[in-house]
């Protein structure tokens, strides 16, 4: 089978569009969609809280912040007194420090399940 001029040129047309259009992928993955638990740690990221630090209280394991709305509780803005899953966490804080945190109720309880300083 001879495939003529014409038919090759629109034939090499074709096979160059075929792989230009192909995605690009870099060693270092940078190019490459976003993977689910990126998606995950971006939703994980929303889902936390802003507040300030009002009060310590180490022997008693509980913190009180100063908060804004805490959409995973459907809570508003107020301040209010948490249990700290991790006691450790109280030792990283001060009062007046500006917080991301993450929190959850359990059994009546609200408890600070993830703190972090914020930037």
């Amino acid at each position: 089978m001879t495939i003529h001029q014409p038919a090759k040129s629109a034939l090499a047309a074709v096979l160059v569009l075929a792989t230009t259009s192909l995605p690009v992928w870099s060693q270092s993955g940078a190019s490459r969609p976003a993977a689910p638990a990126d998606s995950a740690a971006a939703r994980n990221a929303a889902d936390m809280a802003s507040g300030e630090v009002r009060r310590i209280d180490k022997a008693a394991g509980k913190l009180t912040l100063r908060h804004g709305e805490i959409k995973s509780l459907d809570m508003p803005p107020m301040t209010m007194v948490f249990q700290v899953l991790d006691p450790a966490v109280l030792d990283r804080v001060k009062v007046g420090d500006k917080v991301r945190f993450r929190a959850d109720q359990q059994g009546g309880a609200y408890r600070v399940i993830e703190l972090q300083l914020a930037p």
